[in-house]
């Protein structure tokens, strides 16, 4: 869970706006942001795995265990567009916005979080964890246990 909330991630998405194209099109340089901002946020880094188009942009993702980092990049455009997706009460996702917001040289940014996994709406407890979202209906059979 994170802190002071009933969810059990936050989802930040982020668009950078007039960012510095040629910081947004070197694959290095982007790799190594993704990963200084995943461990300045408090997380723990598992993979990575970053991809230069041709004739430019940038797609990445740093697996964190508390969930991934992922970015595209339009360098023609100044754009880049983040997910921070942290899960757990340890990692903070807007550390890492902000120090990826230096890093690209932003002029603009627009951010949206999401709360994820919100398991007890109105202030109801959860007290267990379903097995499954499945629904048992007539035309579908599920496995006995």
């Amino acid at each position: 869970m994170t802190k002071g909330s009933n969810a059990l991630g936050r989802h930040v998405l982020v668009e950078y706006f007039d960012c510095d194209s040629e910081s947004l099109n070197d694959i290095n340089y982007i790799r190594d942001a993704m990963l200084t901002a995943a461990e300045k946020s408090g997380a723990t880094v598992v993979n990575d795995v970053f991809h230069l188009f041709n004739p430019h942009g940038v797609s990445g993702v740093v697996v964190i265990a508390e969930s991934h980092l992922a970015i595209h990049t339009w360098p023609e455009y100044n754009f880049a567009a983040v997910d921070l997706f942290t899960c757990g009460t340890e990692v903070d996702p807007w550390i890492a916005f902000e120090f990826l917001k230096e890093k690209f040289k932003a002029g603009n940014h627009v951010t949206m979080e999401m709360k994820r996994g919100v398991l007890a709406p109105n202030g109801r407890n959860i007290a267990y964890k379903p097995v499954s979202s499945v629904k048992k209906d007539k035309k579908m059979r599920l496995p006995s246990v």
